[in-house]
């Protein structure tokens, strides 16, 4: 599971960053707001979402809004400042998926059968889901 967990991220990010210029991280934070209402999210929760510190995300928030992908937006209220994917940022998600999805497919499910893929899927949803709990529940404490 260690092998997995630290190869595979280290893989999708040399083969992002070879092909298309990006990190895995900044792939998927482009990611995450792209699959929001107005492509916009509160930094905290875009953190949240991303499993990242706010201090990590708002480092590679201000590289992708140097790169034009990304534009911060304050709001009114106590609600902070969102993460706005840019219609250029947007362009970038859509060039850089079918890339993604492919080195996913060779480095993980290539490996897999449809059985194994199942039960891969059901073992994967019970850690994140055991995972989850005892991460709040520490967090309570």
């Amino acid at each position: 599971m260690v092998t997995v967990t630290t190869r595979l991220p280290g893989a999708l990010d040399t083969r992002l960053q070879r092909e298309f210029g990006i990190t895995h991280f900044e792939y998927w934070v482009l990611t995450l707001l792209s699959e929001e209402a107005g492509h916009r999210l509160q930094m905290s929760e875009l953190a949240h979402k991303a499993n990242a510190s706010l201090s990590r995300l708002s480092h590679v928030i201000s590289k992708l809004e140097r790169l034009g992908w990304v534009q911060r937006s304050a709001t009114s209220g106590k609600r902070g400042v969102q993460a706005v994917l840019t219609d250029t940022g947007y362009v970038k998600v859509v060039e850089v998926a079918p890339g993604y999805l492919e080195a996913v497919r060779r480095l993980v499910f290539d490996a897999l059968d449809s059985e194994t893929t199942r039960e891969l899927a059901r073992v994967v949803d019970t850690l994140s889901r055991h995972l989850t709990d005892v991460l709040d529940q520490e967090n309570q404490d």
